[in-house]
């Protein structure tokens, strides 16, 4: 069996990038532990006219994969964001192969489905949305309804299963894994532990989360990214080698 991609989410140095440094100057670390596959976030670019010709420059200087992680949704009061267009051009700058949105308010659109969306599609980025942290697009009804409709729609719009979400919504990763497995177009792995109100993300096998279990129920040849805040780089390369591990014995 071909093995899964595993990318690094920039998540991984965020307090490195909340110490000041940015993506462009993070993305070098991620070279060296091994990564050429790196999920960049929209929102640690601090001056997008610097900083998008920088990692660009990057992806291309090091042969890099760049996927885009976009915090914005794709429905807003029922209407598609017009901002979504604009997210498309920052990744032709960058040359990202994937995008990622949230679905948002697609409970009062009314519209065509396929019209509103395939010209967003057509562009050459691949396009998924992502189950995040709000009740609205990160609990299993809306985001299982919008699928099927874009299923039914024949739009190829695909999704990212990710993992450490679930228990921030009160939802069961397990039971999301197996309702959601044949949209998966992407992972995110992590770990999630609960002694307070909510839920913390931690590195894998720190948490109370049975990710191995989950993977096995997910699409085995879909790329996988490690995404959780570390400050230790030898932690990066363990939860890097134990997804490997992962995929090495199936």
């Amino acid at each position: 069996m071909a093995k899964p991609v595993i990318v690094a989410n920039l998540l991984l140095l965020a307090d490195e990038w909340q110490s000041g440094k940015s993506q462009a100057e993070l993305i070098p670390e991620l070279i060296d532990l091994g990564f050429d596959t790196i999920e960049i976030r929209r929102e640690y670019f601090r001056d997008f006219n610097k900083e998008i010709p920088e990692v660009a420059q990057l992806a291309k200087e090091h042969n890099l994969t760049l996927y885009y992680s976009v915090p914005d949704e794709v429905f807003v009061d029922g209407q598609v964001n017009p901002k979504l267009q604009s997210y498309l051009d920052e990744g032709k700058q960058l040359g990202i192969k994937k995008i990622k949105w949230n679905t948002g308010d697609f409970a009062h659109f009314d519209g065509d489905l396929a019209a509103a969306l395939n010209p967003l599609i057509a562009q050459g980025i691949e396009v998924n949305i992502e189950n995040d942290q709000t009740q609205t697009s990160g609990t299993l009804a809306p985001v299982e309804k919008f699928l099927a409709a874009i299923k039914a729609a024949h739009v190829d719009l695909g999704y990212v299963y990710d993992l450490g979400n679930w228990p921030f919504v009160g939802e069961d990763p397990v039971a999301a894994a197996k309702a959601l497995t044949q949209y998966v177009r992407y992972i995110h792995v992590k770990d999630d532990i609960t002694t307070g109100e909510k839920p913390v993300t931690v590195p894998l096998d720190e948490g109370d989360l049975p990710w191995r279990e989950i993977l096995d129920i997910l699409p085995q040849d879909v790329p996988v990214a490690i995404e959780y805040p570390t400050t230790d780089h030898a932690v990066i390369t363990t939860g890097k080698d134990k997804v490997a591990a992962y995929y090495d014995a199936k």
